[in-house]
């Protein structure tokens, strides 16, 4: 008899058999291994989350440190040249010229020639753009100087000021060898105006100032700086056509100066118009070679001390009043060398000068000793080596004054005093070789 209790043993089961026991461990075994590679999935997972998380928070922290701002800081750029600009801007202007032309459009006009029968025509209208500026305003007119080339042929002149607004403008006055003109327009809308300094008191290597609308009015008042290259420099001066019509001094500089800066003032740095830029050398080339040479800082203007002479004058008569010596000639470099020595019987010495054509009537050269194939030389102390320097020469002098001239006769050097009574108009002007002077 045995005291407390037993497990009760189905029939036909081993007593030494345990496998229900065994299978729960499994169970539970490859539950925990489940578990454990779950829980490791969400570790591995969570770290890797961790770590992008971090390194893009990180990133973004020291992309930050990129970030800037402007600065609070003012800084006084104000210079003597900005001071100059502000003294005049107001005073520059943009200068527009229209011209108008008209032509046939009749198919059968031109084809057959002018017949009675009505032909359509049609009408183009060009513009050329330049600048200018206003230096006096009196009453109710305010006096604007430019460019001749730049409303030269105009049939309409309008001003575009700085304010914006469009004027229409009168021509006053102008002159082609000069290349100046004056303006004037209603002095209502005018706030400022341009003083003219002394273009004789400049210096090689002062600063310079040019203030125009190159390119046109789109580029209005636009400042450049430079320097002055050169006080007095001669260069030539020729017409549409290319042919030498005189030589001119002018002041030549670095500051840029495009097309549409023609009539715009040069400036000194205290505001004051030295000169009127005029042209700008562009190329350079030789009579043997197409090819030419690209040049930059090569600017010119009109000396502001002509400038004032020749528009006064252009305000007073409309015009400027000039010598003429009333003949027709031609460069001794034009004529054959057989010529120069049985013709002309000149020296071999004698290269240049210009030969006496013809005695025009009203010439002040009648009676003074020159006569047809003479040839001169020198006028004024000048020496005269072609038209253009003939010219050049010759306007140094005013009407009514009294000028040497030296001249060849028969092979003779001979001299002669004239005075010139003879105004320059549009008949006795020289313009090419074999017209009249």
């Amino acid at each position: 008899m045995f005291d407390g209790e037993f497990d009760e043993i189905e029939p036909n089961q081993n007593p030494n058999d345990n496998g229900p026991k065994k299978n729960n461990w499994v169970k539970i075994f490859l539950i925990a291994l489940a578990a454990g590679i779950l829980g490791g999935g969400i570790v591995i997972g969570g770290y890797v989350f961790y770590q992008n998380h971090s390194s893009s928070a990180q990133e973004t922290t020291e992309n930050a440190k990129g970030t800037t701002s402007t600065s609070n800081v003012k800084v006084n750029v104000s210079t003597q040249a900005s001071k100059a600009f502000k003294k005049i801007k107001g005073a520059v202007v943009s200068v527009e010229a229209y011209s108008e032309s008209t032509s046939s459009s009749s198919t059968l006009e031109d084809l057959f020639g002018d017949f009675d029968s009505d032909s359509d025509t049609t009408s183009s209208t060009s513009t050329s753009e330049g600048s200018g500026v206003i230096y006096k305003k009196s009453g109710n007119v305010a006096f604007i100087v430019t460019n001749n080339h730049v409303i030269s042929g105009a049939s309409k002149v309008e001003v575009l000021l700085s304010s914006g607004k469009k004027v229409k403008a009168s021509v006053v006055g102008h002159d082609s060898v000069s290349d100046l003109a004056v303006l004037k327009i209603d002095a209502t809308n005018v706030t400022q105006v341009a003083t003219f300094g002394d273009s004789d008191n400049i210096e090689v290597g002062e600063t310079a100032l040019a203030i125009g609308s190159p390119l046109g009015s789109e580029y209005a008042t636009s400042l450049t700086q430079g320097i002055i290259s050169a006080k007095k420099r001669t260069i030539d001066v020729t017409d549409s056509n290319g042919t030498a019509t005189g030589q001119a001094t002018v002041i030549q500089t670095d500051a840029a100066i495009n097309p549409g800066n023609s009539g715009g003032p040069l400036i000194n740095l205290a505001g004051q118009v030295i000169g009127i830029n005029s042209m700008k050398l562009s190329s350079t080339g030789t009579s043997s070679s197409s090819s030419s040479t690209s040049v930059e800082g090569m600017g010119f203007a009109i000396p502001s001390n002509e400038v004032v002479n020749i528009i006064n004058q252009l305000v007073k008569n409309g015009k400027v009043v000039r010598p003429a010596l009333g003949i027709s000639l031609v460069n001794v470099s034009d004529v054959t060398t057989t010529a120069q020595s049985q013709t002309l019987k000149l020296p071999s010495s004698v290269t240049s000068g210009i030969v006496v054509l013809k005695i025009n009537s009203g010439s002040p050269l009648k009676n003074s000793g020159i006569s047809k194939y003479d040839v001169i030389v020198s006028l004024g102390g000048k020496k005269v080596s072609d038209i253009s320097s003939l010219r050049t020469a010759l306007y140094k002098h005013s009407l009514n004054d009294s000028v040497q001239i030296k001249y060849y006769h028969d092979g003779k050097l001979k001299t002669t005093t004239v005075k010139l009574t003879l105004e320059a108009n549009d008949s006795n002007t020289t313009t090419a070789s074999n017209s009249a002077e």
